[in-house]
């Protein structure tokens, strides 16, 4: 498959929804990740990440007062076990999370979940993992063209720098919203940590973007690098 511009694939599409970005620095040395949240309703753009206290971040209601539903839209994107990072789109990082800390792996919780409950969308689940190596794997839950079943795909990627995945739950803007299609897209991986955060968020529509997390983690020694970027301040 041809390797695309994550620039390109961000600044083309006005909404994609939530997006995760998992990969490798050019140089070798980090592991690379990015999820970000857009949103069109006063709801989703209500919104803001900051971190928990299990090595990830949190979403949380910018404006306790404007929170109408915290039904799919307050949850942990991001949370650390045992030097596996889990990233997804709603509360199956914790599904992931309980299932891993039980000795079963990401699959194992996947297959109890499908897509979120909001018809006629069947808003896909996305998900990754990354192992303490840089390896990554990588699922969508999502309707059958349409249809109210579930349907579960699974990927698993080795690392090689410059190199990512972009998963996102949907396949451009439209009503109702039509999800992800294919694999996740190839994509180059370039800059340091603030460089490739620029490039993301400066890409994403401005109307539509709400916030962003992106992590480098250091392969050799497992530090990380972490920078959090919220449209409302």
């Amino acid at each position: 498959m041809e390797i695309k511009s994550l620039a390109t694939e961000l600044n083309t599409n006005t909404y994609p929804g939530r997006g995760i970005v998992i990969g490798k620095s050019k140089d070798g040395k980090n592991a690379v990740i990015a999820y970000f949240i857009m949103g069109r309703s006063v709801n989703s753009r209500n919104r803001i990440f900051e971190e928990n206290d299990r090595g990830g971040i949190r979403t949380k209601a910018f404006d306790e007062s404007k929170m109408e539903d915290p039904h799919l839209i307050i949850y942990n994107p991001v949370l650390k076990l045992d030097g596996k990072t889990i990233v997804t789109n709603g509360d199956q990082t914790d599904t992931i999370y309980d299932f891993m800390k039980d000795g079963h792996c990401y699959r194992h919780a996947l297959l109890t979940r499908e897509y979120e409950d909001d018809a006629p969308n069947y808003t896909p689940r996305i998900s990754a993992v990354v192992k303490p190596n840089g390896d990554y794997n990588m699922s969508i839950l999502k309707s059958n063209m349409g249809m109210p079943e579930c349907v579960r795909y699974f990927y698993e990627y080795p690392a090689h720098a410059g190199i990512g995945h972009f998963l996102h739950t949907y396949k451009c803007d439209g009503n109702p919203i039509p999800s992800f299609e294919g694999e996740p897209t190839p994509v180059e991986i370039d800059g340091d940590i603030d460089s490739f955060t620029d490039t993301v968020w400066n890409n994403l529509n401005e109307d539509n973007k709400v916030s962003l997390f992106t992590r480098f983690i250091n392969l050799e020694t497992g530090t990380e690098e972490t920078r959090i970027i919220n449209k409302n301040q």
